[in-house]
């Protein structure tokens, strides 16, 4: 085969002409008859036994030809990336095909380039870091949640108030008739969590314990399709009320929490808070540094860099609800997410873009530094990434393979060169307050 009129376009696609000689398509065409003679039938013959040169006579002798030109088409491709050292993104495309009157077979093909990045500065970056200061108000919010985590249910007789747990049965109908998903029994339902319809909760206070009520209800016009808007009843019966017990905040609570008095536990609260308020301050300023060195370097992102992208955001979505299957189209797949085009516009698509462009930067740095960590300092990050994640390097290697590990190795390298290099001042605390 030979590879001629190589073309790049100003959009950043190469188009290509591969030419493969008579001897070439003369074995594909008859390989193609070979696979397909079985299910030929020609009078005289028995089925699959007709010669080569009998069914081109009834069939016009180019009756193998699509099938091997559809032979030769990834052969030619294979052979022009190669000669061109081409680096594509997306699909190839076939812009023309044409075989000529002495049987040789000449394809155009057209790619996307993969894109060329120019690094602007990503070394001494500036930037802010706001103090990882914890106040009284936070450690009394976490021991909080802590004693509502411990809380225990009391039986009350008394009218319904908002924060008690009702149990209560109740039978939807929407005109006159039961709708799906409007009925359930004994459902706990604690009162003003905003749990269910606006106006559901509140008509319940000042029931007493066996009281039966009728309450009106109208959907949101953004609810459910065949409820939105509409005027329902749900038919009521208050069946036990209790409200949740909170332990006192004393040294006895901290004993139920592993410490021998409540300092000691409030000490610990604020160490693990500063912990986690620090890790999201480093976060925050990564995120900084990373959005400036993406702004300081030049690339033209492809369209369908982007969009394959968003496809792995969302099919990823779509696992955590366990759907596995990647046979099925985008835009069914879209449909059943409720990922609407607005959705699409405004969220997916611009979070796709910005994951390419990080990709990129990454990708040049690991370039522009000549980062190649030597198999022991792979071994040891996996080994050390293993024990973060809870699991094994053996299962790390096993499930993603140790080159796709090196290549994330590097691009954690050329990250945290990034960070490392940067000049990073304490913001003051009362400027963060203006931010809140």
């Amino acid at each position: 085969m030979i590879v001629k009129n190589v073309e790049k376009k100003e959009d950043n696609t190469l188009t290509f002409q591969v030419e493969s000689d008579a001897a070439e398509f003369e074995a594909a065409v008859n390989a193609a008859y070979l696979k397909n003679k079985h299910s030929i039938n020609i009078p005289g013959f028995r089925k699959g036994k007709a010669p080569r040169a009998v069914v081109e006579g009834m069939y016009g002798a180019e009756v193998f030809y699509q099938d091997a030109m559809d032979e030769l088409a990834p052969k030619a491709f294979e052979q022009g990336v190669t000669e061109n050292d081409v680096k594509f993104v997306g699909a190839p495309s076939i812009v023309d095909v044409n075989v000529t009157d002495d049987k040789t077979v000449a394809y155009t093909f057209s790619v996307t380039l993969y894109p060329e990045v120019t690094l602007g500065q990503y070394k001494g970056l500036s930037a802010e870091r706001y103090p990882a200061e914890v106040d009284e108000d936070e450690i009394g919010y976490e021991l909080e949640a802590a004693r509502k985590r411990n809380s225990r249910k009391v039986d009350v007789e008394r009218e319904a108030q908002m924060g008690d747990v009702a149990n209560i049965d109740f039978d939807g109908y929407l005109n006159g008739e039961r709708f799906d998903g409007g009925k359930a029994e004994a459902y706990d339902l604690e009162l003003g969590s905003g749990s269910f319809v606006p106006g559901f909760e509140e008509q319940i206070v000042g029931m007493n314990i066996g009281d039966e009520k009728d309450i009106d209800i109208t959907f949101p016009e953004n609810y459910a399709p065949e409820l939105a808007g509409k005027a329902v009843v749900f038919k009521i019966k208050l069946n036990n009320l209790s409200v949740n017990e909170l332990p006192e905040l004393d040294d006895e609570f901290a004993k139920d929490n592993g410490f021998d008095t409540l300092d000691e536990y409030k000490a610990d609260v604020k160490a693990d808070l500063e912990k986690r308020k620090t890790e999201q301050r480093d976060g925050e300023v990564r995120a900084d540094l990373m959005h400036k060195a993406i702004e300081n370097m030049t690339v033209a992102v492809p369209e369908v860099m982007v969009k394959e992208k968003a496809e792995e955001i969302i099919r990823n979505y779509a696992r955590n609800f366990g759907v596995t299957d990647n046979s099925i189209p985008m835009d069914k797949l879209c449909e059943m997410l409720g990922l609407n085009e607005e959705a699409m516009k405004t969220s997916i698509m611009p979070a796709a873009e910005a994951q390419v462009k990080n990709d990129l930067l990454l990708e040049a740095i690991v370039a522009a530094e000549g980062f190649a960590p030597t198999e022991e300092e792979t071994e040891e990050y996996i080994a050390k990434t293993a024990e973060k994640l809870g699991a094994k390097a053996e299962e790390l290697k096993q499930y993603f393979g140790v080159d796709f590990i090196a290549e994330e190795q590097k691009k954690e390298m050329a990250s945290n060169i990034i960070f490392d290099t940067a000049i990073i001042t304490e913001a003051a605390p009362e400027e963060k307050a203006e931010e809140k």
